[in-house]
């Protein structure tokens, strides 16, 4: 696959790189890429690929063995790109994990958000969390207008997104057009023994408690769906 000689798709460049493309949100975001037939791009840290995406589709991919936080690697795949769809994060409250999670959230965004802006590339897509708009109290409600306070009801995994964020919006500063999208809870079919999909192996083990609270919930179609409309749109911030 010759990417830097894609025709134009859908008003944007047909070259598309996907970051953690084969995790949760990047695998369906790559799908729904290349049903709507974009050349895409896309970096994995292993040969492993996601059971629950077809190989037709798969196939269709040009898969680079890169890491957010290899910087060289990363330049190498930003090659002839001009549109970033940036999905790879780690999503852990596991003490033992903390330290990994900012340095891939956080110096892991910086990382892309610079290699954007030195190659060029037209617009970031930054697949956020409404983590990053911190945890609210009781009754309070999470829309747009959300302002991140500093709580101690946030958690780690939220911080890190909101630093991630900041990474984003300082890139925006320096020029680079980008869009922030904070999807809730993800479900859909996946491996259900990472990312949110665990929750289905938690019911099907069964709850010895529940807590109080609400929820949100958003199907990984919708948001994949979603950040490729973004990718198209002029919408930027």
């Amino acid at each position: 696959m010759n990417l830097q000689n894609s025709p134009p798709f859908g008003g944007v460049r047909g070259n598309v790189l996907v970051t953690g493309g084969t995790g949760f949100i990047g695998a369906y975001i790559i799908k729904e890429l290349v049903d709507k037939g974009y050349p895409v791009r896309a970096i994995r840290r292993s040969n492993k690929l996601p059971f629950f995406i077809s190989p037709d589709i798969l196939n269709k991919v040009e898969w680079v063995n890169s890491d957010v936080l290899d910087v060289i690697s990363l330049n190498e795949a930003m090659n002839g790109i001009d549109t970033v769809i940036h999905s790879a994060a780690l999503v852990s409250f596991d003490k033992r994990e903390r330290k990994q999670m900012y340095n891939t959230n956080v110096d892991g965004t910086a990382n892309v958000v610079n290699l954007s802006l030195e190659n060029g590339v037209k617009k970031l897509v930054h697949i956020s969390s409404i983590s990053a708009l911190g945890r609210t109290f009781a009754g309070e409600q999470v829309n747009e207008e959300k302002k991140w306070m500093n709580s101690k009801l946030n958690s780690h995994y939220g911080i890190s997104k909101n630093k991630a964020e900041m990474e984003v919006w300082r890139g925006m500063g320096e020029g680079l057009d980008a869009v922030i999208l904070n999807p809730s809870t993800v479900l859909g079919f996946g491996n259900w023994h990472d990312s949110s999909c665990a929750i289905f192996k938690n019911s099907y083990k069964g709850f010895p408690w529940y807590t109080n609270g609400v929820n949100g919930f958003v199907a990984v179609e919708d948001v994949a769906r979603a950040a490729v409309l973004l990718m198209e749109s002029s919408i930027t911030e």
